[in-house]
């Protein structure tokens, strides 16, 4: 078959994880279909290492363009591919049968900051491109809820497909037999330490910053954990470093920052390079991720993939993700985020119990598993189509 992907949204902090590692998976199964990969052109070299199956093909417009309605439908007929994938909820309008598309979480929906006409017509492409699809791919149970109760009529079309950690979270540097190695990894440790001044133990948050991500509740507990830990020797310098868009873009984080008074131990790093992201990772004493709404949860499982205990919410998609491997709290109250960073920081052997749950949680989700249902769905689009 002739499948084309629109990996137009490679860059992106989850959509970007979900292409890059869906394409690798797919390159490793050994098929024979062939795939178009609609791309920008300036991205087309993260696909270069792909089997000559895959095939670039440069297409300069965005997805939040009005005239992608018409000219991403007449790229796809050009190319006469026998089946689409959109991996992402932005469907054209006008975009040839069959296809299928992936939904990620419905926070474009639910967490719209546009209001009015703007909203209804958000609205109606995202359900119309639901209504349209042959296949729907939802990442959790969760989301597979949300897409039944939106459009029930494509209940039959909706497929439970899990994402899974990036494989690279899954190498443990740490912990290899090589003593070489080991010790390059333990260099690289020391410079990021140093490159960044960080002489001091710390919680970690790493993704996007939305308001559904509720970041000033978590700059909140966080003041109330520190607050209560002042008289614990280890975690006096407690610190709190939060990784994701840049903080000018949101005056509410800053506010809930200047209003909870520490200003001098929350550090905002923005996007840094995935192999920084890695170590800070594998560095931090505990992993905080309070989020009100999750399609998924990937920065979760990467960080129990890492080795860092994890503190949840008990919300959304969240615990069928991390299982039994995370400390749960409620999301909307500041002092049981508060308890589950404090129980988690104190009580050791409770440490040592997620680190190891979160390990085996994160590596029972599989990238071979989720491409292997991804082909079987395409095929089943191409048969029909």
């Amino acid at each position: 078959m002739n499948i084309a992907i629109d990996v137009r949204r490679v860059r992106d902090f989850g959509v970007g994880t979900y292409i890059r590692n869906l394409l690798l998976a797919l390159a490793a199964a050994g098929t024979s279909h062939r795939f178009h990969l609609i791309c920008a052109l300036a991205d087309a070299p993260q696909f270069a290492h792909l089997p000559p199956n895959f095939e670039v093909v440069p297409y300069a417009r965005g997805d939040a363009s009005r005239l992608d309605h018409l000219d991403l439908p007449r790229l796809i007929r050009r190319l006469r591919t026998d089946v689409t994938h959109i991996p992402f909820h932005r469907v054209p309008l006008l975009l040839r049968k069959p296809y299928a598309v992936t939904i990620h979480d419905l926070s474009s929906l639910f967490y719209d900051d546009a209001s009015g006409l703007l909203h209804a017509v958000r609205g109606f492409r995202l359900r119309r491109g639901l209504e349209r699809a042959g296949g729907i791919i939802a990442v959790s149970g969760a989301t597979q809820r949300d897409v039944i109760n939106l459009v029930p009529e494509a209940a039959a079309r909706v497929r439970l497909i899990y994402n899974a950690p990036d494989p690279l979270f899954l190498q443990r540097q740490g912990d290899t037999a090589n003593g070489g190695i080991a010790k390059d990894a333990a260099r690289e440790r020391h410079r990021i330490l140093e490159r960044y001044q960080i002489r001091y133990p710390f919680l970690l948050y790493a993704g996007s910053i939305r308001p559904q991500k509720n970041i000033p509740r978590l700059i909140e507990a966080f003041a109330v954990a520190r607050s209560g830990l002042e008289h614990h020797g280890g975690f006096r310098d407690l610190r709190l470093i939060i990784i994701g868009d840049e903080i000018s873009r949101h005056p509410d984080v800053r506010r809930a920052v200047i209003h909870s008074r520490v200003e001098h131990c929350v550090r905002f790093l923005g996007f840094i390079p995935f192999e920084t992201l890695r170590i800070f990772h594998e560095l931090a004493t505990a992993f905080v991720f309070p989020s009100l709404y999750e399609g998924f949860g990937l920065p979760p499982l990467e960080a129990m993939a890492s080795g860092t205990p994890v503190i949840a919410s008990a919300v959304s998609s969240l615990p069928e993700v991390v299982g039994g491997a995370a400390m749960l709290v409620n999301p909307e109250n500041v002092f049981d985020i508060a308890r589950g960073i404090t129980e988690v920081l104190l009580n050791d052997s409770l440490r040592e119990e997620l680190i190891v749950k979160g390990r085996k949680q994160a590596a029972s989700f599989s990238w071979g598993r989720t491409a292997e249902s991804v082909l079987k769905l395409y095929e089943e689009l191409g048969s029909k189509g």
